[in-house]
């Protein structure tokens, strides 16, 4: 029971990456918020409680946050790991809606969240706030322009969070995944999916569950002596 007594967010929560973080989460004691627009299937048998969302909506958070510190007293982890790609076009070729909506949801997300749970970090002297970026926030790739510059913001957010905060016992941390099995990198064009497979070095796709763990690193306790740093969980990929 790694996150005993441990309250947290998971955005992104219904499905993918988020969804097998916060069951992991609730399997390890914690008790869990997903914040995501829609639920594609309830959770069963854990304590996780779903909350329809808008990363995007500044004064939804203020709200969302202040119910559940309500509710439980206290926020000890934060996930900001609702996200898109939304369009893999490069600089010349993307529209400014998409670009916009994706920095928005990417970028603005994480910093509004982040923002929200503060103060109540702050105030009990601890937290642990958890990032999804990107392999493609480290390393560069061809196209997903507004993707990347977004993933690689996130990054950079993280440290500054870390760095910001250390003093008030709070931590920051990004996870970088690789070409993971969710429903987003299945619906997309699979000779793509496969090229990239092709170039990871252990030579297969990555589960949700995989990142899962990584994730659960960094929110517990047990990385208590880690902050401001990058967890690449990517097969290999970025390694070459």
């Amino acid at each position: 029971m790694r996150l005993e007594n441990k309250v947290a967010i998971v955005t992104g929560g219904s499905r993918g990456i988020g969804r097998a973080t916060a069951e992991l989460f609730a399997e390890q004691g914690a008790k869990v918020y997903v914040l995501d627009l829609s639920l594609d299937d309830a959770f069963t048998n854990l304590d996780i409680t779903f909350m329809v969302h808008d990363v995007t909506d500044g004064v939804a958070w203020e709200k969302v946050v202040g119910l559940i510190i309500k509710e439980a007293g206290q926020i000890d982890i934060l996930f900001n790991n609702a996200g898109i790609v939304g369009s893999y076009e490069g600089i010349e070729t993307i529209e400014l809606t998409d670009w916009s909506k994706i920095l928005d949801i990417n970028l603005n997300g994480v910093f509004l969240g982040t923002r929200a749970v503060l103060p109540h970090m702050r105030a009990a002297g601890r937290g642990s706030i958890v990032h999804t970026s990107s392999m493609w926030g480290v390393v560069g790739a061809i196209g997903v322009a507004a993707y990347t510059a977004s993933k690689g913001a996130v990054r950079s957010l993280s440290k500054n969070v870390a760095l910001t905060y250390a003093p008030d016992g709070i931590r920051s941390n990004s996870i970088h995944p690789g070409i993971i099995e969710t429903p987003l990198v299945i619906g997309q064009d699979k000779s793509m999916t496969q090229e990239i497979v092709d170039k990871t070095p252990l030579g297969r796709i990555g589960t949700a569950r995989e990142v899962a763990f990584g994730a659960l690193f960094l929110a517990s306790d047990e990385s208590s002596y880690v902050t401001g740093t990058e967890l690449i969980i990517d097969g290999g990929h970025t390694a070459q």
